[in-house]
């Protein structure tokens, strides 16, 4: 049997979703806890795998079982041995052909900045920090250059595994909310830092230290050296992935709040 879950974690508490020697990813966290359930050793595939400091409001994941278990075991009794950090949020059966990361036709991602002269607080590691005035109109004339096929190795990290730097960007979208800046991206895939490179260069521009049109200027020159360092991990958050209808799935997106 194939089992799909919705997962939320603070990014803070793990080195990151992949598994890792010492444990300590979102993903060991998982396989341990679902395997006190299952009563034998179980291997999770997620939607999208994050980085160290990123949170997750809506991580889909897969498992296989031979176990026979309630749904509600799949939260509840799953909840009961994570650490507090993480959580089901729902479980459900899928047919075998049902794979969280290859049966996904989007992902979306949400960058929350803090956009004021003193630093976080509250907010500490869950939103990103700026300090000097941001444009947000600029900002979002150059986020429009990136809806649309494109080669994303401007905002490529080195280290990125993927076969491909083409990818389609569908969703482009920033807005203030205060002292909050919320970027949102919905993609078919992402790179590795693609996210965070791509708000570094947005507030590159939203602080009047490049025009709208380098944005358009980077992205063409496909040269992740021509752009700025890559944006802290605290403010981004995975808000789910979309699928196929037959699938029947609960909700698989949530909006990333910060209060």
């Amino acid at each position: 049997m194939r089992i799909a879950l919705a997962v939320e974690y603070a990014g803070g508490a793990f080195c990151g979703f992949q598994s890792q020697s010492s444990r300590c990813g979102v993903q060991d966290a998982l396989e341990d806890a679902i395997g006190e359930i299952a009563g034998h050793p179980i291997g999770v595939v997620a939607a999208g795998r994050t980085d160290a400091g990123v949170h997750a409001v809506s991580q889909i994941v897969h498992f296989d079982t031979e176990a026979a278990r309630p749904m509600t075991a799949w939260v509840r009794g799953v909840n009961a041995h994570l650490p507090p950090t993480a959580a089901v949020l729902w479980a459900h059966p899928v047919p075998p052909e049902f794979h969280a990361r290859f049966a996904a036709t989007q992902r979306h991602y949400t960058y929350l900045l803090l956009n004021r002269a003193e630093r976080p607080g509250l907010m500490a590691g869950r939103a990103g920090w700026y300090h000097h005035p941001l444009d947000v109109a600029a900002m979002q004339i150059a986020f429009a250059m990136l809806i649309g096929t494109h080669d994303f190795s401007s905002f490529r990290a080195a280290e990125c595994q993927a076969k491909s730097p083409v990818k389609t960007l569908a969703h482009a979208h920033v807005a203030r909310e205060g002292h909050l800046v919320r970027f949102e991206l919905s993609a078919n895939a992402f790179l590795h830092h693609m996210v965070r490179n791509i708000v570094g260069a947005l507030v590159t521009v939203g602080s009047g230290k490049a025009a709208p049109s380098w944005m358009g200027e980077l992205l063409a020159a496909q040269d992740r050296t021509r752009g700025p360092a890559t944006f802290a991990p605290d403010g981004l958050y995975f808000c789910g992935a979309d699928y196929d209808a037959r699938f029947a799935l609960p909700p698989t997106r949530r909006e990333a709040m910060v209060q």
